[in-house]
């Protein structure tokens, strides 16, 4: 995984987690879940990373 890879889905995780928190303080469900969604995406693009990586070892 490269170093830009990685700071790129940190940030997305990130956003996700502030606009799902937002949502929460301020009751938007939409919000929230798309912050959620936003997280999940991240997770999924890091685990696909990770396997590119055990591949190229």
């Amino acid at each position: 995984m490269g170093l830009d890879d990685k700071i790129e889905n940190a940030g997305e995780k990130l956003g996700g987690n502030a606009k799902e928190a937002a949502g929460k303080a301020t009751g938007d469900e939409r919000l929230e879940a798309e912050g959620k969604g936003d997280q999940a995406k991240a997770d999924v693009k890091q685990a696909g990373e990770k396997i590119k990586d055990a591949f190229k070892d």
